[in-house]
């Protein structure tokens, strides 16, 4: 896992220049030829999978930009090793955009500061991007002062009191660096000519805009911590702009973070590279490409749900029923048991045990598969879709 840290001076100057200590930093430049036919195919469909959308009805599309918001977050946060539980997200974006959805649970802060952040930079996609809006960003992301134990600046540019700002990988003597940020002493300058050329008005594409823009911010790394999912953040507004509408419906997080690997060689080549930026400006088309294929297993889901709960519109449930079969229906980690059932809901296995009695009576869970301690529950033939 990458990660932040100094090293020594000695080791600093080891290392070979990164473009940001160029003399042509920040004139970026690329082959529009050779990007071309990528960038056709994407806008294409881009606009198709829109007009689809709309076409679904107002409850299946506001299914659809839920789950796609929920995975946003969550993949976003694991390309960084954090964790996230899964209703907890799903839980505070419905009641951040007042969906009238089943089953909610609380949220966690750490939970809500990361969905706060990213429903900022994606329902307020025409707002101007500034450093005051950052700042917030990040308090957001760690409300308690903490990146784990360590106690971070947050929501102000980083410092260099405790020696350059570094990402490295390997265990503590035998790390590698795979990047140098610039000195704290610049970034008031860098932000100030970064966030210009965002709200600024030119002719590149909105969708190499928010290409440009992540590989900018982060080659910037202005922040103690978080600056990855603050530039994934930054491309989602880029990305929303370019389409002139809030809803989400594709997950760029999630597919980098299926690509991670390819995502940090692609990154730190660009970084220790000159400022012709094609191969990066590439790989994020094939990328968000392969994104909006994640859109039909989205699809799929919504209309599984659509099904199962037309077809049990009369079936009664509380709301620890409630809560559970819409966890069964988006996406249950492991088998059900009544035991994981009681800890989920907080109440008594016998509770748990009578509630899943019910469903299996009402034709919506079978026993799975084992017997014993090892008995189990899972949606009944049919009843998901």
């Amino acid at each position: 896992m990458r990660r932040i840290a100094a090293i020594s001076a000695a080791e600093s100057a080891e290392i070979m220049p990164y473009v940001h200590e160029r003399n042509d930093w920040p004139e970026f430049r690329w082959d529009d030829a050779l990007l071309a036919a990528k960038l056709a195919a994407v806008r294409h469909r881009q606009g198709r999978l829109i007009g689809r959308m709309e076409a679904i009805g107002f409850s299946l599309r506001e299914e659809a930009m839920l789950q796609t918001l929920t995975e946003d977050v969550i993949q976003s946060s694991e390309i960084e090793g954090e964790h996230l539980d899964r209703e907890q997200v799903r839980s505070s974006i419905a009641r951040r955009l007042g969906m009238d959805v089943a089953g909610l649970v609380p949220s966690e802060r750490d939970v809500e500061g990361v969905v706060e952040m990213m429903l900022d930079a994606t329902q307020r996609y025409a707002e101007p991007l500034t450093d005051e809006r950052l700042f917030g960003w990040h308090a957001a992301l760690f409300p308690t002062g903490r990146s784990g134990m360590a106690r971070i600046a947050v929501g102000q540019w980083r410092g260099d009191a405790a020696g350059p700002m570094q990402v490295v990988s390997g265990p503590i003597g035998r790390e590698k660096v795979h990047y140098k940020a610039p000195a704290a002493d610049r970034l008031t300058g860098e932000m100030s000519r970064f966030l210009a050329w965002v709200e600024g008005g030119n002719a590149i594409d909105p969708v190499l805009k928010a290409a440009i823009a992540h590989l900018w911010f982060v080659t910037i790394h202005p922040f103690d911590d978080g600056n990855g999912r603050i530039a994934r953040a930054i491309a989602d507004m880029a990305l929303a702009r370019s389409e002139g509408s809030a809803q989400r419906f594709y997950s760029m997080s999630a597919q980098i973070r299926a690509e991670r690997g390819a995502y940090y060689d692609i990154l730190e080549a660009t970084q220790k590279g000159d400022l012709d930026i094609t191969p990066w400006l590439a790989w994020f088309l094939d990328c968000l490409d392969r994104a909006f294929d994640g859109t039909e297993q989205i699809l799929a889901s919504v209309f599984r749900k659509a099904s199962f709960w037309e077809a049990h519109a009369a079936t009664a449930m509380n709301a620890r029923q409630l809560a559970m079969v819409n966890r069964l229906l988006t996406g249950f980690e492991g088998k059900l048991t009544t035991s994981k059932w009681a800890k989920i809901a907080k109440c008594s296995q016998d509770t748990a045990l009578r509630d899943i009695e019910e469903l299996i009576r009402s034709g919506v869970l079978v026993k799975g598969e084992g017997g014993g301690r090892s008995t189990n529950y899972v949606m009944a033939e049919g009843s998901s879709g």
